[in-house]
């Protein structure tokens, strides 16, 4: 098939879109660490704070799940089977991220400082069941990655002619910038703008095949078209033939192969894991069940779009382009030209590159957590993790473009990669899943039935292979039956065993020692899982998500489409209107709600970031004019020269050397003068609409007083009134220095956060809300 763009076209999109979104992504974490005052320890580096809201988990979990195979092997499926290829890949592959927010909900009950799922494996089991469960846990992550890549290079070679091997190795650059500066908060960010784009994408698509393609003649032309191709190449496992029937039985096959195979995709994937972590626990469920739900619109919608609009057109593919996955870019390009080759392959790339983000942030925390520090040097320091955590970020970067370039190399198509995963990881799955819910769990039975079910799974596909087709090739394993023998023993063997094995010689493990064992430094992060803790809300969250994710998952498997396939049931033109008008809506709905969520949940964020420009760009015009014009009557140019005329002396410390610097010029001058001087102490927190704990509060007061005792020694003890504060800094001392009537302000010129300018952004702010003389010292 000859290139649909030019060389030119691919390599704007590969290096220049790459590195347009590299820029853009690492802007934003900057602009979000400067203005919104983080401070980018290692824990931000790889939990993102974990304070991550609903909305732009869902997104992120759209995004991830969102790979090269997402837009071709469903179109491939549904161009092979029809309707129930389409809906056997969205519901196959959906059922595990809604079910995933059952791990979700118990890893915030059971162990919520963890940081990866190996590392909880290793508190339970120790250190030997901890080597095998990490060992998968990198396997899934090449794995996927190696999917990536080579969806993400073929669909550029086919489109563009780009070579397919400069394509792979191209394709991580721009990734790796991003999440090298940015660690998991980039990875975020740039997912929501990958999931923004793929369903504006697909809207397009939707929009031009079903109501502008005069070709195609709209929802009735689209069946009439079908039926007609039907009657000339009718489909041997389907019930009449038809394509508009989810009675397949290889829609079906493929259909259990998509289930068992992408359980380990997910279970066995740290980066998942890691949302969960990074997430508070009131968005935790409701992020992976939104994100599952609003996932499934995406194969469901498209492939049912243009891989019915590739039949219908009676567009022919060999098996080689099938299994390349080049039916959905063929098509796009059919119907809108170049336009449409440039979209698809823009929300491929994004979403390779996104996705690869994910990979490469979970390889970086398995290695950084659970290689380096638990084995390397575990008296290791913030510092030096981010160092390793980022060295690991280029390497496997590196890396992803030379695992697919091997892998093209082998000629192994994107197609085999996808159906043969759940062989090589699944038998992992139910021992990781049992591992972090049931006490029970033998660590024994757990990493038996891990190794010996990929052996049996392993097995029983080469062996099948052998006695079906006579012999053990690359064609004979990529058979539907191997695969699907395979995949099966795979998952239920390492479940069977690590189940049987559990009830004969049971654990009792308490995971409340996990509390114990796995530790986080930082302070602040402590306090915000302390904060988001409350063991009421947990349990009724994971009730509530036990309940929702297994009657969806049953209802998406079971309910809708087992009837249909028993009945044999061929669509009517009614029903078949019925079923891709139910498709727009819901890929409308998710739309707004993937897009419009985040908006609206970051509202607070947004209006903090453009107080604190605005803030900043009037301090910097007033101290021009005071600096050229020497206005004599501006608001705080009291006459500092003659102290001894304030009687009330508010200082303000937050533990910096300038702080520490005007406590002490404070209390060497005001200290014999008979003067009451008030020291507060805020400590820094996001305002939000919740109430915060009254324990916590307290908790946080009595540690704050007792940093102010440990840095004051003072002869006059009774001249001192102590205050700690909870909230933003700026207007704690403004309502502090109002209720006290204080006199004058005193503070260092700078505190502990970062910044270039002359002054801190707390001084700047303390500034423009308050009429008091503010006296900085260096």
């Amino acid at each position: 098939m000859n290139s649909i763009l030019s060389e030119n076209v691919g390599y704007v999109i590969l290096l220049g879109f790459g590195s347009m979104m590299a820029i853009l992504v690492t802007l934003i974490v900057k602009i979000e660490t400067r203005w919104n005052k983080i401070r980018k320890t290692f824990e931000w580096f790889n939990t993102a704070g974990r304070s991550v809201k609903t909305g732009i988990l869902a997104s992120s979990v759209v995004s991830a799940w969102t790979w090269a195979a997402t837009f071709l092997q469903s179109s491939s499926v549904t161009y092979q089977y029809g309707l129930g290829g389409s809906y056997w890949y969205a519901a196959g592959a959906s059922i595990q991220i809604v079910l995933f927010a059952i791990l979700a909900i118990e890893l915030k009950r059971k162990s919520a400082t963890a940081h990866t799922f190996t590392e909880i494996i290793n508190a339970r089991f120790g250190s030997t069941a901890h080597k095998i469960f990490l060992f998968f846990g990198f396997l899934t992550n090449s794995i996927i990655t190696a999917m990536l890549v080579i969806g993400g290079a073929a669909v550029l070679n086919s489109l563009t002619g780009i070579n397919i091997y400069a394509a792979a190795f191209l394709i991580p650059v721009g990734v790796v910038i991003y999440t090298f500066f940015g660690g998991l908060r980039a990875t975020f960010i740039a997912e929501y703008f990958n999931s923004t784009l793929i369903f504006i994408v697909i809207l397009i698509f939707v929009t031009t095949v079903y109501f502008v393609n005069g070709n195609i003649g709209g929802i009735s032309g689209m069946y009439e078209k079908i039926v007609h191709s039907a009657v000339i190449k009718p489909v041997a496992e389907n019930s009449g033939g038809s394509y508009l029937t989810l009675a397949s039985s290889g829609a079906l096959l493929f259909g259990i192969i998509n289930i068992v195979g992408n359980f380990g995709t997910v279970f066995v994937n740290q980066s998942y894991y890691q949302r969960a972590i990074a997430a508070r626990p009131k968005s935790a469920v409701k992020g992976f069940l939104i994100g599952g739900l609003a996932w499934f619109s995406i194969p469901f919608t498209l492939a049912t779009t243009l891989g019915l609009a590739a039949i219908a057109m009676g567009m022919t593919f060999s098996a080689d382009q099938i299994s390349m996955g080049l039916i959905a870019p063929s098509v796009a390009s059919s119907l809108l030209g170049n336009i449409g080759a440039i979209l698809l392959l823009t929300i491929i790339f994004t979403a390779v590159t996104s996705a690869g983000s994910a990979e490469l942030t979970a390889v970086s925390s398995l290695f950084t957590y659970d290689v380096y520090r638990t084995y390397l040097n575990p008296s290791a320091s913030g510092r030096q993790l981010v160092k390793i955590s980022r060295m690991v970020i280029l390497f496997f970067g590196c890396g992803m473009g030379l695992l697919g370039i091997s892998i093209i190399q082998f000629g192994v198509s994107l197609q085999f990669v996808y159906l043969t995963m759940g062989i090589i990881i699944g038998s992992a799955v139910i021992p990781i899943a049992l591992t972090l819910t049931w006490k029970k769990t033998n660590k024994i039975a757990a990493s038996s039935g891990a190794i010996i079910g990929l052996f049996l799974g392993v097995s029983m596909w080469l062996y099948s292979a052998y006695v079906l087709f006579g012999q053990v090739s690359l064609s004979s394993t990529s058979q539907n039956i191997p695969l699907l023998l395979g995949n099966v023993i795979s998952i239920s063997s390492g479940g069977l065993i690590v189940f049987l094995g559990s009830l004969i010689n049971p654990s009792n493990f308490n995971f409340k020692i996990m509390k114990q064992k796995i530790i986080v430094v930082d302070e602040r992060i402590r306090a915000i899982i302390e904060r988001d803790n409350d063991e009421n809300f947990l349990k009724n969250a994971a009730k509530f998500t036990y309940r929702y994710s297994i009657v969806l998952s049953i209802v998406l498997i079971v309910v809708i489409p087992i009837p249909l396939y028993v009945s044999g049931y061929v669509f009517s033109e009614m029903s078949y209107r019925i079923w891709i008008i139910a498709g727009i809506v819901w890929v409308s709905v998710s739309t707004v709600v993937i897009i419009g969520m985040p908006i609206f949940e970051a509202k607070s964020f947004v209006k903090r970031i453009i107080l604190s420009i605005s803030n900043r760009f009037l301090y910097e015009t007033r101290y021009f004019d005071e600096q050229n014009n020497k206005k004599s009557d501006n608001k705080h140019s009291g006459d500092l020269t003659n102290l001894d005329e304030y009687k009330k002396i508010l200082v303000a410390v937050d533990g910096s050397s300038m702080s520490i610097r005007a406590l002490r010029y404070v209390e060497n001058y005001f200290g014999n003068l008979n003067s009451k001087i008030f020291i507060v102490y805020v400590i820094e927190w996001e305002e939000t609409d919740e109430i915060l704990d009254s324990v916590i509060m307290n908790k946080m007061e009595i540690e704050g007083k007792q940093m102010l005792r440990g840095i004051l020694l003072a002869k006059h003890e009774d001249k001192y009134q102590r205050f700690v504060k909870v909230g933003d800094p700026a207007s704690k001392i403004h309502e502090i220095a109002e209720k006290t009537e204080t006199d004058i302000i005193v503070m260092g010129l700078k505190g502990l956060g970062n910044t270039y300018h002359e002054m801190g952004h707390v001084g700047q702010k303390v500034l423009n809300l308050t009429s008091k003389p503010v006296l900085f010292l260096k």
